[in-house]
């Protein structure tokens, strides 16, 4: 490609660099510019333009966002993800519905890397979506880019990207109570909220006393493909009531505790086939938590191997909530 002043009368079939006042419009960069665009221009006084001139085996800003976009996202209902139309350089990708985006960030970087004209712009690996969400965007920065990167960073970035859908329907919460009051809504109202995010719901409300049996009877026959223990006093100990009472109904407890904060007393485990999350103490505000990190891969699909979970240290220092008991300050350990 060139690109550059030319005069006025070499620009027909160029491409406009910079929107110029004409005669009685305005003509857009961007503009291949034709007989009457010229016309315009020499009668604002113009006798030359910087344009942008395609030469042999150069693609179109245009339609090389799209040949891009559709190297990432060759089937867009199997990956969950809808795109739009290409204008300027660009091409922004879509989520179809609620989910988990999953990238590849090697076959990005990679693309990223061929021609810094060729970008691919992306939200992080599960990133939690809803239905509309732009989950990336392709902008071709110059007006053409080589077909050679072009078809280097379509190679290296095909189907990179995919939006995993929520696997289960249902989850049932199981609240445990250290006195005989009721605890309130709050934590149920906080993860109704998270849930339905999810396109998912709550099956009626359990409330039981914290203790080891009665929370294992409860697991037991808690009817939803995914369970959740919120417990009145925090689970402190892989030994506490929670974990235990998960052991005890037949379950297994995969990891206690992780470096996300808040969210450290977390665990994760199962019971038969069904994932059970007991939830740190700050579920039960809206403000994001490491409980939010596990629960949104666990409902995709997605498996959390206590390694996951180790990893998710770093950048999992989060925002500080009000409701906390003992605020983060200086000096406080």
């Amino acid at each position: 490609m060139r690109f550059g002043p030319v005069p006025l009368t070499a620009a027909r079939g160029a491409i406009l660099a910079h929107s110029l006042q004409g005669g009685s419009r305005r003509i857009a960069k961007g503009r291949v510019l034709e007989e009457a665009d010229l016309a315009e221009l020499a009668a604002a006084g113009h006798s030359e333009v910087t344009v942008a001139q395609l030469e042999d085996g150069d693609v179109h800003e245009d339609a090389a966002a799209l040949a891009l976009a559709l190297a990432l996202v060759p089937d867009e209902s199997a990956q969950g993800i809808r795109l739009s139309g290409a204008g300027a350089g660009r091409v922004n990708l879509y989520a179809q519905g609620c989910g988990l985006l999953r990238l590849d960030r090697a076959q990005l970087e990679a693309a990223n890397a061929v021609d810094p004209m060729i970008t691919v712009a992306t939200v992080p690996d599960c990133h939690r979506v809803g239905a509309g969400t732009m989950v990336a965007t392709i902008k071709i920065i110059s007006y053409a880019v080589p077909e050679r990167a072009l078809a280097q960073a379509s190679g290296v970035a095909r189907g990179a990207l995919r939006v995993l859908a929520p696997v289960f329907g249902t989850a049932t919460l199981i609240e445990t109570r250290v006195s005989e009051a009721v605890p309130p809504e709050k934590g149920r109202a906080a993860m109704t909220a998270r849930l339905q995010r999810l396109g998912m719901a709550l099956t009626p409300r359990m409330v039981v006393a914290h203790r080891e049996a009665e929370l294992a009877a409860a697991l037991t026959g808690a009817p939803g493909d995914l369970l959740l223990v919120l417990t009145g006093s925090a689970t402190s100990d892989p030994g506490d009531v929670a974990p235990a009472a998960l052991r005890q109904a037949g379950g297994h407890v995969a990891r206690f505790g992780m470096p996300v904060d808040p969210g450290n007393l977390l665990f994760l485990g199962t019971l038969g086939a069904k994932p059970v999350i007991g939830l740190p103490g700050c579920a039960r505000s809206p403000a994001l938590n490491g409980a939010d990190w596990v629960l949104e891969r666990v409902a995709c699909g997605v498996p959390v191997t206590s390694e996951d979970i180790a990893a998710m240290g770093v950048g999992g220092l989060l925002k500080e909530i009000p409701a906390r008991p003992r605020p983060r300050r200086e000096g406080s350990g």
